[in-house]
């Protein structure tokens, strides 16, 4: 029997009259890539947060590794990656993601090197990032959220602004994660990564979720 690492039931939310979700239903299985495909404004990003914990549904709930998620509760064991990463940038990628590890406090110096290194970039670099390329800032998002190892990924849009050799690196790292029982949640326009990645696929269109057959 499959285990579930997020049960989304009967969720609802409306936003100044706007239905965003309206009554859906999504289970996602243990080491399996799940895609969120739909028009831009369909809902694609705010499902990611409603998992993340950082926005809430009018009804209904959202489970993560069997917890609620609601009233400030953020799973546990996740890494994210929403919206254009937010990069403080008078510093380094490797400053930068030793301020945001210090929170936690969980990974060395050396695992955060060895991250950036994963996505491609040069942990040694000392330039800040404020003179990175669009591309070498969305590797440092994605290190961000592959750090301290997770075993649950949200990634919305990961391969914006990555070039063709960066983004077939990073579908074939999203797919070694997946051989190692990392669950991943990803939104993506090119349906080229929907196809090659994921696993199941569902459609998010006038507050409906429905899976693509």
């Amino acid at each position: 029997m499959d285990k579930h690492i997020i049960k989304v039931e009967n969720l609802s939310k409306e936003i100044d009259c706007n239905v965003i979700f309206d009554n859906i239903n999504l289970n996602i299985s243990e080491g399996t890539i799940c895609g969120i495909v739909g028009i831009n404004g369909s809902g694609k990003s705010m499902l990611l947060k409603a998992i993340s914990g950082l926005v809430y549904g009018s009804s209904g709930t959202i489970k993560v590794f069997d917890t609620i998620i609601h009233n400030g509760k953020f799973p546990e064991n996740f890494g994210v990656l929403l919206d254009s990463p937010g990069l403080l940038p008078q510093y380094s990628a490797f400053d930068n993601l030793k301020i945001l590890a210090s929170i936690n406090n969980v990974i060395t110096d050396n695992q955060i090197k060895d991250t950036l290194k994963l996505v491609g970039l040069n942990p040694d670099d000392k330039r800040p990032t404020k003179k990175y390329s669009l591309g070498m800032k969305q590797k440092v998002g994605i290190a961000q959220a592959l750090m301290e190892k997770p075993k649950l990924l949200l990634l919305d849009e990961p391969m914006n602004a990555l070039d063709e050799k960066s983004i077939l690196h990073m579908r074939e790292l999203i797919l070694n994660l997946k051989n190692q029982k990392v669950t991943i949640v990803l939104t993506s326009h090119n349906k080229d990564d929907i196809d090659i990645l994921c696993d199941k696929v569902y459609k998010i269109d006038s507050g409906k979720l429905t899976l693509v057959e």
